[in-house]
């Protein structure tokens, strides 16, 4: 069997095994979407018809079964709290968290490139600055970030939005006016998720490049007389990307976490804000469909980092 095949089905178990958890801790929380439904002056018969309605009234295991069943068929579910399907419901919601994720790995993949190489060449006060910079960019929770920048840029100089994808005139915009109110909304998420991981990216190529900037096809490049831009550029910096690769299949699942409480804060209509108000209001169908879509998501990045693995360094083949 082909080991891209091996991890394909190594995530599918991945996936289940998410799927599995999510689907006990949500039963074990506190609370009853049936209770939330009905309200709390209702009979207890109210109460019992509308779990029966909803089938929380079967075995735990019996309830699992049932979903598993339904959502391979591709049938998930109704959204208990707003009564509509579910897959309608992350089918609007996926773009916006593709969008926000997809720009964020981008951004914080070049910029953390480009600190992490000038602070591998440069060295000095420089390299301490970067270092100690992309330190605590990396340390900082990306939801208190997000608060601060909500601070400063919304609330202090009123510069930037908070909250959604466009304004409430949107419509009514010309395009080029849409687009502008789309990219100011998208702002502050954005630089949410790109400074956290721009510290971790540029700690990482510092490290990488000073592993490779000792390696005798390093040495044999400086007694040639190439220039010193020459030998980091083409010598130095691409052998560490290397491990920058397999670093971006790693990074997803984080990248991922981060984003559900950065949709949270920001309002930004993701799966991860779905997946947010589906927990608090107990919607059960919600939460599972938004946590399949998630992990399977995080799968296939990891899946296109090995195959990218294996496309630039034929070792790995």
């Amino acid at each position: 069997m082909l080991p891209l095949a091996r991890r394909a089905l190594s995530g599918l178990g991945v996936v289940l095994g998410v799927v599995t958890l999510m689907f006990a801790l949500i039963r074990l929380a506190p609370g009853d979407p049936a209770l939330l439904l009905v309200g709390p002056a209702a009979t207890a018969e109210q109460l019992e018809a509308q779990r029966h309605a909803l089938g929380l009234d079967r075995p735990v295991a019996a309830q699992y079964a049932a979903w598993l069943g339904r959502f391979a068929r591709g049938d998930w579910g109704t959204s208990i709290a707003t009564g509509r399907p579910v897959r309608t419901m992350l089918g609007a919601a996926w773009p916006a968290t593709v969008e926000l994720v997809g720009l964020s790995l981008v951004l914080s993949y070049l910029i953390g490139i480009a600190v992490g190489v000038v602070q591998a060449a440069r060295g000095g006060r420089l390299d301490t600055a970067l270092s100690i910079a992309s330190v605590t960019l990396f340390a900082l929770p990306g939801y208190w970030l997000g608060l601060m920048l909500v601070m400063v840029f919304t609330y202090r100089f009123r510069l930037l939005p908070a909250f959604g994808a466009t304004g409430l005139d949107a419509d009514f915009l010309s395009p080029a006016a849409r687009a502008a109110d789309r990219l100011r909304h998208l702002a502050l998420p954005l630089a949410t998720l790109t400074l956290v991981g721009i510290g971790g990216t540029a700690r990482f190529v510092r490290g990488a490049m000073l592993d490779v900037a000792g390696a005798p096809y390093v040495t044999v490049a400086r007694s040639k007389g190439l220039s010193p831009a020459r030998v980091t550029l083409r010598h130095v910096l691409r052998n560490a990307l290397i491990p920058v690769v397999t670093l971006l299949g790693l990074s997803l699942p984080a990248l991922f976490s981060g984003a559900v409480f950065i949709e949270a804060i920001f309002a930004w209509p993701g799966v991860g804000r779905v997946l947010v108000e589906g927990v608090q209001a107990r919607d059960y169908p919600v939460v599972m469909a938004a946590t399949a879509v998630s992990a399977v998501l995080v799968v296939l990045g990891n899946l296109l980092a090995e195959a990218l693995v294996s496309w630039v360094d034929p070792r790995a083949r």
